[in-house]
């Protein structure tokens, strides 16, 4: 492990990097200082207007079928809650006060000079989530985090580590957004992930920000022999500038992972997302499904397989759907093999909702209206375990909205 004194040197370099790809944000353009928030020791306590927002991203305020909780407002812990013993969830500070600065894991799934937001990360710190799940234990029910931002225009940077240990099962539900009131911000999240020996990790994470944040997740996950890594990621509401691309790395003999991602960009939105799988052992998987709508803004979609070793398999899959002349859908799919039986592929498209599947449609009793929403809910396929009824409505009205607009 790189000493702390080392991985801030990396970080000081690293600074006047721009971003690995498509837009840079001037970091000087936020403000560094937030507020002290109080803890709370019950979510439900929260606004009513703070409540349906947390909703909306898949936070149960009244800690119903959550086998844990941990909430970030600005750069305060507000809440942190376990109630399964096979279970740990400590703020990072907490977890590298209690492991020793947590050698194995810290900074070893994500480079603190892979570009300036992760050197800023690196250099301003503000808590993140640490979640931990023992050895063999299974985890019934999905564990939230939220990442929040209450104040006008600051950054929030936070780094959050997962560990599922072997034969472990765990579902993490995050979900970062903006307070209502709040249009200016931007959030780093660096996110490192380990899947150990025969362990299940699922992770769904809901973005909901602000129609001026900027937003830059540096993820890097390592799944070992056997390991399993799910990765669900929605956006279905206005964002600035989001920027990600998340790295799975397949370590062990036989590990699998499934990146999959709902994208919803509307006017005023710029989405450079994608993902990246490296199978780095012999008989791993990979699959990477991307689903992305153009109400009017731009989403530029990348997918990254890598096989570099004997008798691995990968599918990548962009699809893209056009309801609007002005927006914009790139996709950008690669394969890469290294070795001469690695099996990689890929399909593309993009397009707009063709006339004779809405006629279809209403030749068997549907209204133009209900036919379109009909198209776009197939097409989105949104079957993610663990979402709250709340989310769901949300998912539902937001499709009804797109076939109202396209009238």
């Amino acid at each position: 492990m790189a000493s702390e004194q080392n991985i801030k040197n990396k970080a000081h370099a690293a600074l006047t990097k721009k971003a690995a790809l498509g837009a840079d944000i001037d970091l000087t353009a936020f403000a560094d200082n937030a507020t002290e928030k109080n803890y709370v020791s019950d979510p439900a306590k929260f606004s009513s207007e703070q409540k349906k927002q947390l909703e909306s991203i898949g936070v149960e305020v009244a800690g119903g079928e959550r086998a844990g909780t941990y909430m970030q407002l600005d750069h305060s812990i507000v809440h942190c809650s376990a109630s399964n013993k096979g279970l740990e969830i400590l703020s990072t500070d907490d977890a590298l006060k209690k492991y020793d600065g947590l050698p194995s894991y810290w900074w070893q799934a994500v480079e603190p000079d892979a570009d300036k937001y992760t050197a800023r990360a690196a250099l301003h710190q503000e808590h993140g989530y640490f979640i931990h799940a023992f050895e063999g234990a299974k985890i019934d029910y999905p564990v939230q985090a939220c990442l929040y931002i209450g104040q006008e225009d600051i950054v929030q940077d936070v780094h959050n580590i997962i560990i599922v240990e072997e034969g472990a099962e765990l579902h993490v539900i995050t979900g970062c957004a903006t307070d209502p009131q709040v249009k200016k911000g931007m959030h780093i999240g660096i996110s490192e992930f380990y899947v150990k020996k025969g362990g299940k990790l699922t992770f769904t994470m809901i973005h909901r920000w602000g129609e001026e944040v900027a937003v830059r997740p540096r993820t890097g996950v390592i799944v070992e022999e056997n390991g399993l890594y799910i990765s669900n990621y929605i956006c279905m509401q206005p964002a600035k500038n989001l920027q990600m691309y998340p790295t799975t790395k397949l370590v062990g003999p036989g590990a699998v992972s499934r990146i999959n991602s709902i994208l919803v960009a509307p006017t005023g939105s710029h989405m450079d997302v994608g993902g990246r799988a490296i199978l780095d052992a012999p008989g791993t998987k990979a699959e990477i499904v991307a689903r992305t709508i153009s109400t009017g803004g731009i989403v530029i979609n990348r997918g990254h397989l890598l096989g570099q070793s004997p008798e691995t398999k990968a599918h990548l899959e962009c699809h893209g759907l056009l309801l609007s002349d002005e927006g914009v859908i790139h996709a950008v799919p690669e394969l890469e093999a290294r070795t001469s039986n690695a099996e990689l592929s890929h399909e593309a498209a993009v397009g707009k909702i063709a006339p004779e599947e809405i006629e279809y449609l209403m030749a068997r009793g549907l209204n133009e209206e209900d036919a379109i929403a009909t198209i776009v809910r197939g097409f989105l396929n949104v079957n993610i375990e663990g979402l709250p009824d709340a989310l769901k409505r949300e998912i539902d009205s937001v499709i009804q909205e797109f076939s109202l607009n396209r009238q």
